[in-house]
C-alpha cells in the first residue's frame, strides 16, 4: 500500500474509540491465528491444501485459547503507539500456552496424522505475526507523526541506556527527530539502536551534513562531569547547537518534561569535580546556631542561605536592602523548610527577613541581640567595578565602612564568628572596588587584635559563574542578540567557580577560623576570556566570524581594558599560603595595619568622603592598601573633585 494511503488508513483508525480499536485487534487475531496453524500444516506436509476439516478441533482451540489468554495477560490493553520491547515477553507467553493447548488437543482426541512438529512451527509463525504486526503498526504511526510534523533533526551523543531511552521518548513526543547516535565506545560503533546507526566522533562532520541535524543532545549523566567536558571539547569545533538532557529517570517518570532540555552553560564547561564536603566543617558554625547573612538576596548570599538551611540552624536572619529580592529568597526558604518538614528530615527554623542596609547600625545591633546571633556571614557589597568607579564614595561607605559598622555591631551584640566574603580584586588592586574590599579585610584583621571574643575571618575568591557581577550573563545576552561578543583583551584571564561550590567552601572555611584568618579558595586554573567566548558561541550552534572565517555568524570584538580592570587576577598579595584540613581551602599569610593606626586612618578617610575630597581619597587608598595603583582613576577623580568643589562654591554663594 502506498505510504499516503497507509497514513490515511492509520488516520481513520486513530479516530476510533479505544474500545473499537481493541475489538479490531481481537478480530484480526481470530482470523490470523487459524491462518498461522494452516501455514504450519502446509509447511510441514508440503501441501498447500492440508486436511483442515480433519484437524478442525486444533483450529478451534487456536482461537478459543489464544484470545482469552491474550486478554488475561493484558495484550489488548497495550497502546500500540507506545508499546515497548516488553510486549515480546507478553506475546511469547500467550503463543506458548496456545501451542501447548493445540498439542494437547491433538493427542487427547486424538487427531490421527497430526504432525508433532506443527505446534512448534505454529508457535514461531504466531509469534512473528502477533508481535510483528504490532511493531509494524507502531512504526507506521511514528512515521506518520514524523511526516505530519516539522520536527527538528538531531543527533544523540551517547548510545547507552540513556541515549536509547531518550530516542524512544523523542519519537513519541516532542519536536525532535533523532537521526543517529554518536559514541566514542568502539564496542557500540557500527551497531543499530532503535533503528538508528551509531557512529564514531570522527564521522561527526559528515554525519551533520548528511542528516541535516541542527542540534546534538548529550545523553550523559549529570554527575559524569569529566565525560561531559570531553564531549564538549569534541563538539565545539563543529559549531553545532549542543543541549543537555536532565536525568533520564526524571524524564521517564514524568517529573521533568522535554522542556527541561537546556543549553550548555558555562558551569558545564568550567565546573570542576567537587570535593565532597567535610560534614563537621559544613555544619560547624551553623547547626543549632542563630545565623545572619547580609546581602541575602544576592547571588552568593542567597546560596549561603540555602545551604545554611540544610544544616538546620536555630534561626536564620536575612538582611538586604533589595525588597523584592529579599521577598523572593524568604519565600523560597519558607517553601524549602515546608518540604523538608513534610519529609520529616528538618526541624522548624526561625526565618527573619530584615529590610535594611549594613550601615543601619541600630537595626543590626537590635536584631543580633534579639535573636542572640552567633555567626554572621557578610556577603553584602557593591561589586561592579564600573559602578563603583563612578560612585567612589558610596562604594567606600558600603564596602569599607559598612564592614566596620557591621563588625562593631557584631562585637557589641556578642556575635562569636564573623565571616567576610572578599574578592580576588582586593589583591594589588587597580580599581576602587577592589580597594574598598581590601580595606574591609584590613578592618577585620585589625579589629581581631582588640576583640578576641569575636573570631573574624575572611574568604577570598574570584568570579562565580552566574553571579550578577560575572561576564558570563553578558556573553549569553550578546550571543542571543546575534553579537558582537565583547572581550576586553585577547590575553585577559579570570578565575571561575560555581556559586554552590563557593558557598559550600565558605561555610567550611568559617569552621576552620582561629581569628584574623584570610582564607583563599582554590579556583583551579585561570581561564582565557576570549577562549571562553569562542566556546560559548560555537556550542550555541554559531560560527565565530574572524579572519579565518569571514562568513561566520558572530564576531568577537576586543574593546580594551576599562579603567581599573586588570589583565590577570590573583589571589595572593604575598606568596605565602599554608594548607588547611580541606584541600581546596588555603590560609594566606599577609601583613596588615595595627588597629590604633588603622582606626585613625579610617577617621581621615571618612572625613574625606564627607567633603568629597577625591584627591585625598586616592592618596589615602594608595598609601594604605599594599600594591594598590589607582593611576588610571586619577583623571576621573580629579574631575569629580573639581566638580564637587564648584558645587560647594555655588552653594555658599
Amino acid at each position: 500500500m502506498p505510504p499516503i494511503r497507509s497514513f490515511q488508513l492509520l488516520r481513520l483508525l486513530d479516530r476510533l474509540t479505544r474500545r473499537k480499536k481493541q475489538l479490531i485487534a481481537v478480530a484480526a487475531d481470530m482470523l490470523a491465528l487459524p491462518f498461522a496453524l494452516w501455514c504450519a500444516l502446509a509447511l510441514r506436509l508440503g501441501d498447500w491444501t492440508p486436511p483442515v476439516l480433519v484437524f478442525w478441533p486444533a483450529f478451534v482451540v487456536s482461537v478459543l485459547v489464544a484470545v482469552p489468554v491474550f486478554v488475561r495477560i493484558g495484550l489488548y490493553r497495550q497502546v500500540i503507539r507506545y508499546i515497548g520491547n516488553d510486549v515480546v515477553f507478553v506475546v511469547a507467553r500467550g503463543v506458548t500456552i496456545t501451542a501447548l493447548a493445540i498439542a494437547a488437543i491433538a493427542y487427547m482426541i486424538p487427531l490421527a496424522g497430526f504432525p508433532r512438529s506443527v505446534p512448534v512451527i505454529f508457535w514461531a509463525l504466531a509469534f512473528l505475526y502477533v508481535a510483528g504486526t504490532r511493531f509494524a503498526v507502531r512504526n507506521m504511526l511514528h512515521q506518520r507523526l514524523r511526516a505530519g510534523s516539522a520536527k527538528l533533526p538531531i543527533l544523540i551523543y551517547g548510545a547507552g541506556n540513556n541515549g536509547a531511552d531518550l530516542s524512544r521518548m523523542l519519537r513519541l513526543k516532542g519536536h525532535y527527530d533523532p537521526r543517529g547516535f554518536v559514541d566514542d565506545d568502539p564496542q557500540v560503533q557500527g551497531s543499530l539502536i532503535d533503528g538508528l546507526g551509531v557512529y564514531p566522533p570522527e564521522q561527526l562532520a559528515r554525519l551533520l551534513d548528511t542528516t541535516g541535524a541542527k542540534e546534538v543532545l548529550v545523553a550523559v549523566p549529570a554527575d559524569a562531569l569529566e565525560d561531559r567536558r570531553r564531549i564538549f571539547e569534541i563538539l565545539e569545533p563543529h559549531s553545532v547547537h549542543v543541549r543537555l538532557i536532565p536525568d533520564i529517570a526524571e524524564l521517564l517518570s514524568g517529573r521533568q518534561g522535554l522542556t527541561s532540555i537546556r543549553d550548555v552553560k558555562v558551569e558545564d564547561l568550567l565546573g570542576r569535580s567537587a570535593v565532597d564536603p567535610f560534614p563537621d566543617l559544613l555544619s560547624g558554625q551553623v547547626r543549632g546556631h542563630a545565623v545572619m547573612v547580609t546581602g541575602a538576596a544576592g547571588s552568593i548570599g542567597s546560596e549561603l542561605c540555602r545551604q545554611i538551611m540544610r544544616q538546620q540552624p536555630r534561626a536564620l536572619l536575612l538582611l538586604d536592602h533589595n525588597e523584592y529580592g529579599l521577598y523572593e529568597i524568604f519565600r523560597e526558604l519558607q517553601q524549602q523548610m515546608v518540604e523538608h518538614q513534610q519529609r520529616g528530615d528538618q526541624e522548624p527554623v526561625v526565618l527573619v527577613p530584615l529590610l535594611g542596609s549594613v550601615l543601619d547600625h541600630g537595626l543590626i545591633v537590635k536584631a543580633l541581640q534579639a535573636y542572640q546571633v552567633e555567626t554572621l556571614y557578610h556577603a553584602a557589597a557593591y561589586k561592579h567595578v564600573t559602578m563603583v568607579e563612578s560612585n567612589v564614595i558610596q562604594g567606600i561607605r558600603n564596602n569599607t565602612f559598612g564592614t566596620l559598622y557591621l563588625a562593631e555591631a557584631a562585637v557589641e551584640a556578642g556575635v562569636r564568628h564573623f565571616i567576610l566574603i572578599s574578592t580576588d580584586k582586593a589583591v594589588r588592586t587597580t580599581n576602587v572596588m577592589g580597594a574598598t574590599k581590601r580595606m574591609a579585610e584590613l578592618v577585620l584583621q585589625g579589629m581581631q587584635e582588640v576583640t578576641p571574643e569575636t573570631t573574624f575571618s575572611m574568604v577570598r575568591f574570584g568570579n562565580v559563574l552566574g553571579s550578577s557581577g560575572s561576564v558570563v550573563p553578558l556573553f549569553q545576552e550578546q550571543i542571543e542578540r546575534g553579537g558582537p561578543v565583547t572581550v576586553t583583551d585577547a590575553e585577559a584571564t579570570r578565575f571561575f567557580m560555581t556559586i554552590p561550590e563557593a558557598a559550600q567552601l565558605v561555610l567550611q572555611a568559617s569552621s576552620l577560623a582561629q581569628g584574623g584568618d584570610l582564607f583563599l579558595l582554590d579556583m583551579g586554573e585561570p581561564v582565557k576570556i576570549v577562549d571562553l567566548a569562542r566556546k560559548m558561541i560555537r556550542l550555541h550552534g554559531y560560527r565565530v566570524r574572524d579572519d579565518a572565517d569571514p562568513d561566520g555568524d558572530i564576531e568577537i570584538e576586543i574593546t580594551g581594558l576599562k579603567p581599573g580592570e586588570k589583565l590577570h587576577e590573583e589571589l595572593l598579595i604575598a606568596d605565602a599560603a599554608s594548607s588547611t584540613r580541606h584541600p581546596k581551602i588555603l590560609r594566606a599569610e599577609e601583613t596588615y595595619v595595627r588597629w590604633p593606626e588603622l582606626r585613625a586612618a579610617l577617621n581621615t578617610l571618612e572625613q574625606a568622603c564627607e567633603t568629597f575630597d577625591y584627591a585625598a581619597i586616592k592618596a589615602f587608598i594608595e598609601s594604605l592598601v599594599e600594591g594598590a595603583d589607582l593611576s588610571e582613576q586619577l583623571a576621573d577623580l580629579t574631575q569629580l573633585s573639581a566638580f564637587c568643589s564648584g558645587l560647594s562654591v555655588e552653594t555658599r554663594n
